[in-house]
């Protein structure tokens, strides 16, 4: 574990200090560690900008932010929302939030197994992370190296799962388009986005979200490759109206009534998520044959 930023990083120290503050005050004495992982804790963050159409595109890497606590309950699926939704609005008010930040939280007890049993996201962070805040309190276990053939393994068999789980469902939203059965047709929509996602993020960590946000989603796959920063641009109020509304899906589309969506947005978005399905297997397949 590392105690200072790469030198390419260090123009964020005060911010990142500026927003450890933020966090030891929420979390409180639950606060074990505090970790920044990723792309600004090794130095690769990007900070670039293209061009779809004639909009022009700005996009930039997050903050990567492990927060270790003392509780269990703080790191369940309802713990680790409620304390990433109160991180960020306190965030936003500060005017902290940008480069945003994609947060996730486990109890010491549980990431200390994980980094013993070799679970490779962890034993990376564990190598590359940097430590912001140590209440002193705890060690992290020592790190076990997996085989790389193993990992190999393991991502190869993660792919397989859930790009084929993700096709399923995008072939389910077309055949549902097709019969104009539109709120029908977003769900199957969501869960191909979701599941495209999942794939990309288990072959790059083997950890799996506890979300099933598509937002959430979309910031960590595009924290792991940037290339995924254009799948669903926002730049725009349809832009990020359409997005919405496959967000919402997953809920609102199968229990709402007043939830609509026109073939048109539809039309729209499985076009996006057909760009997210052709980055998925070419980025997930180049990993894959990178852990040799």
């Amino acid at each position: 574990m590392k105690r200072s930023l790469p030198p390419r990083s260090r123009h964020q120290a005060a911010r990142l200090r500026e927003i450890t503050g933020v966090i030891r005050e929420l979390v409180g004495d639950d606060l074990a560690m505090l970790i920044l992982f990723g792309s600004y804790a090794r130095g690769d963050w990007v900070e670039d900008c293209y061009v779809e159409g004639h909009i022009t595109y700005t996009y930039q890497s997050d903050f990567d932010l492990l927060i270790v606590t003392e509780s269990r309950s703080s790191a369940t699926q309802a713990g680790e929302a409620r304390l990433a939704r109160v991180i960020r609005q306190r965030l936003e008010r500060l005017c902290l939030h940008r480069p945003t930040s994609s947060i996730i939280v486990e109890d010491i007890e549980r990431l200390n197994k994980d980094i013993e049993r070799g679970q490779y996201f962890f034993s990376d962070i564990k190598k590359e992370g940097v430590l912001l805040f140590d209440s002193g309190r705890h060690k992290l276990a020592r790190r076990r190296k997996l085989d790389p053939k193993q990992r190999r393994k393991y991502a190869r068999e993660d792919y397989n799962h859930w790009f084929k789980s993700a096709n399923e469902f995008w072939i389910d939203s077309q055949n549902a388009l097709e019969r104009r059965s539109n709120n029908k047709a977003a769900f199957e929509l969501h869960q191909a986005t979701e599941r495209f996602f999942t794939a990309t993020i288990l072959v790059f960590t083997r950890y799996k979200p506890k979300t099933h946000d598509l937002k959430e989603l979309d910031r960590q796959v595009s924290n792991l490759h940037s290339d995924f920063f254009t799948v669903f641009p926002r730049a725009t109020k349809q832009q990020q109206r359409r997005f919405d509304l496959l967000r919402r899906a997953y809920i609102d589309a199968r229990y709402k009534r007043d939830y609509k969506i026109t073939k048109a947005e539809l039309e729209y978005l499985a076009e996006r998520v057909r760009k997210l399905q052709q980055l998925t297997k070419k980025i997930c397949r180049k990993k894959i044959a990178s852990m040799a």
